[in-house]
């Protein structure tokens, strides 16, 4: 592992995923947890410091995954979630659309 390896990591304490390059924090993306158990994104940050590096869709690619992995049901809420839902396909990843949402993520073609 280089000091510039990239991990994301579930912090359910915080009700977030973590992203760190090396040992640093670098963002997160925070959710909660609906009355339904879906797990509603409302918040996506990755630190200036790291910008242009395509950090926030390795952060939100590896966190939707890991949702699609435990079989939880995500809410998109985060614009940069719902972005990158429209535009990238999350093998098994199910997810409740917004009313507002689910009519564009039905036109959206994911580029994959």
């Amino acid at each position: 592992m280089t000091d510039d390896a990239t991990t994301v990591i579930r912090n359910d304490e915080k009700n977030r995923y973590d992203l760190h390059v090396g040992d640093v924090a670098a963002g997160f993306a925070a959710f909660e947890r609906d009355d339904q158990g879906r797990l509603v994104f409302d918040h996506t940050v990755v630190d200036k410091a790291f910008g242009g590096r395509g950090l926030g869709k390795t952060l939100a690619a590896e966190a939707l995954a890991d949702v699609a992995r435990r079989g939880e049901t995500v809410v998109p809420e985060c614009p940069f979630i719902v972005k990158f839902l429209r535009e990238n396909e999350v093998a098994g990843l199910r997810v409740d659309w917004r009313d507002e949402d689910a009519a564009d993520a039905a036109s959206a073609q994911p580029s994959a």
